[in-house]
């Protein structure tokens, strides 16, 4: 597990909704294999807000999703900040992505992610430095 991946939210919801099928199981091993790495993998506030709202909308507990949510606290995280947002807008505007995925990009960039581990952006695509890998289709 290399410790420059930042990880989107998909892959996070995948390895919780048990009715993902082979998505589940393959993003429940990854992050699996994630928790057991000498230096966890990054994220972002909006990772974990996102999470939380994705695991209400599935059944969730609520107690159950805040556990769920601080224990991925404990990863290298990114938080929200004017400077962060002033980043993503940049990002989207240079690669022509959404904000929210300007955001991710600015989020991973600012951990000094060099890959990005998501199902949204396009995979093999490189973002100045960071590359986009959907570790469910590999």
């Amino acid at each position: 597990m290399p410790a420059d991946v930042f990880v989107d939210t998909n892959i996070l919801v995948y390895a919780h909704d048990r009715d993902a099928g082979r998505k589940h199981a393959r993003a429940r091993d990854l992050l699996e294999k994630a928790w057991l790495s000498d230096k966890f993998p990054a994220i972002s506030v909006q990772v974990l807000q996102e999470l939380f709202v994705n695991l209400r909308k599935h059944g969730v507990s609520l107690a159950e999703a805040r556990e769920i949510v601080s224990d991925y606290s404990s990863w290298r995280v990114a938080g929200n900040t004017v400077d962060l947002c002033l980043q993503a807008i940049e990002e989207s505007e240079r690669w022509q992505v959404s904000f929210w995925d300007g955001l991710i990009l600015a989020a991973a960039r600012s951990l000094r992610a060099t890959i990005v581990w998501s199902e949204d952006l396009n995979t093999g695509q490189d973002f100045g430095g960071i590359r986009v890998v959907n570790p469910l289709t590999e």
